[in-house]
C-alpha cells in the first residue's frame, strides 16, 4: 500500500508546522508526518521549514541566530494561533500515536548543513524512544552522509526537479549507489512510469512529494509509488481509500 506523510502537518488543511496540524495528524489513519528542524542559538531544535521565520509567520528572523524564547513569540500565518514548536514537544505528542517520524534535515540560510546538527537531532529522538520510529530525508547528499555516520535509520534523498534534469535520472542513480541512498523522493510532477522503473530496477526504493491535489495524489497512487507528502492529508486518505476500493473491485 502506498504510504502518506503529511506534510508538514498538513500545511492547507492546518497551516505550516503547526500545534494543530501536527495533533490531527497524530490521530489520522496515515502512516508518517514530516517535519523540518532547525537550531537555535540557544541549542534548542524548532520544527519549522525555513531557516527564517520571515515567510510563514508575523515576525522576522533567522532561526539560528535566535534565541527559543524569541522564537515562541512568533505567531504562525493561517495557524489558528500556534507558536513555532520544539523537536521535544514533537516527539511528546507523537508518544502515544501510530504515525511515525519523517525528519528533514534542513540547511541554513546559506543552503549548507549546520555544523554538528545531524547528532543533536538524533540525540533528542533517542531521548524520546522516537528514532526508531523516524525515516529521515534531505536534499543535501552531505546530510545524508553525515546520517548514515550517526545511524542505521532509513534515508530518503528528495531529488529537487533541477538536479534531476542538469544530472540526469541515470546520474542520480548512481550517486544515490554511491552513497548507500536506498531510497528517493522526486516532485510528484516529473514522476512517470519510466523514471519509477529506471531507480526500482536498480534497487531503490521511490516516492514523490508535493501531491497536493486530487489529481496528483491519484497519479501517484496509480504509480504505485513507496510513499509521498501532501499538504492535504485528508484528501490524500480518502482518495487512497477510494483508489483501494476501485482496485480490490
Amino acid at each position: 500500500m502506498t504510504r502518506i506523510a503529511s506534510h508538514r502537518g498538513g500545511t492547507l488543511e492546518f497551516g505550516d508546522s503547526t500545534l494543530q496540524g501536527f495533533t490531527a495528524t497524530s490521530k489520522m489513519a496515515l502512516e508518517e508526518v514530516e517535519f523540518d528542524v532547525h537550531p537555535t542559538a540557544d541549542g534548542a531544535i524548532v520544527v519549522h521549514h525555513d531557516p527564517t521565520l520571515d515567510a510563514t509567520t508575523d515576525m522576522s528572523g533567522t532561526i539560528t541566530q535566535m534565541t527559543l524564547a524569541e522564537i515562541r513569540k512568533a505567531t504562525i500565518c493561517y495557524g489558528a494561533g500556534s507558536h513555532p514548536l520544539t523537536l521535544e514537544e514533537l516527539c511528546l505528542l507523537y508518544a502515544d500515536s501510530c504515525v511515525g517520524f519523517r525528519c528533514e534535515i534542513k540547511p541554513g540560510v546559506d543552503g549548507l548543513p549546520y555544523e554538528d546538527f545531524v547528532p543533536r537531532v538524533i540525540s533528542v529522538l533517542q531521548h524520546h524512544a522516537m528514532l526508531e520510529r523516524t525515516i529521515f530525508s534531505s536534499f543535501l547528499v552531505r546530510s545524508l552522509d553525515e546520517l548514515a555516520e550517526a545511524t542505521d535509520r532509513p534515508r530518503l534523498w528528495l531529488v529537487s526537479p533541477a538536479v534531476l534534469r542538469q544530472l540526469g535520472p541515470e546520474t542520480v542513480v548512481e550517486v544515490a549507489q554511491s552513497h548507500g541512498i536506498a531510497e528517493v523522493g522526486v516532485h510528484v510532477d516529473t514522476a512517470d512510469v519510466a523514471l519509477k522503473e529506471l531507480f526500482v530496477t536498480a534497487g531503490i526504493d521511490f516516492g514523490c512529494w508535493a501531491a497536493h491535489t486530487r489529481e496528483q495524489i491519484q497519479k501517484v497512487l496509480n504509480l504505485d509509488v513507496k510513499v509521498f507528502t501532501t499538504d492535504r492529508p485528508t484528501l490524500a486518505i480518502s482518495t487512497r481509500e477510494a483508489h483501494r476500493v476501485r482496485v480490490s473491485a
